[in-house]
């Protein structure tokens, strides 16, 4: 068993490689092989959003708290709120994140094939994310 106290992970900022606006990760496990499993918080400030990515073995999001978006390829912007969980199939072409005027925390896990979680793409444009979220 590993107890990691809590405030022993530093807060880090996300890469802008990968993200647009601000937006802060906060390490909640990388397990160990055999396990592929690896968890985050990820803080979103209003406007901010991930790239266009896929996970080789699907993520799952639980929005704990604000409000934000979510897109995956070809498809509409759907409105999440605190409390939504998300799952996001293996290779599905997406991305999630703040909402325009409010921020979202949300956890976000995966696991990896191969030691890969990610696979990141282009950035999301202003034009798409500023859609309005279907119902």
């Amino acid at each position: 068993m590993d107890i990691r106290p809590a405030g022993s992970v530093p807060t880090k900022r996300a890469p802008a490689d990968a993200f647009t606006g601000v937006v802060w990760q906060d390490p909640v496990i990388e397990a160990p092989a055999p396990a592929r499993i690896r968890a985050a918080r990820v803080s979103f400030e209003p406007g901010a959003r991930t790239a266009w990515h896929t996970h080789p073995l699907g993520q799952t999001l639980h929005v704990l708290s604000g409000v934000g978006r979510a897109q995956v390829w070809g498809g509409p912007v759907r409105e999440i709120k605190a409390g939504d969980t998300v799952w996001i199939p293996p290779g599905e072409k997406h991305w999630h994140g703040a909402a325009p005027s409010t921020g979202m925390v949300h956890l976000a896990m995966q696991e990896a094939l191969d030691g890969v979680h990610v696979d990141w793409l282009e950035q999301v444009t202003d034009p798409d994310y500023a859609q309005a979220p279907s119902a």
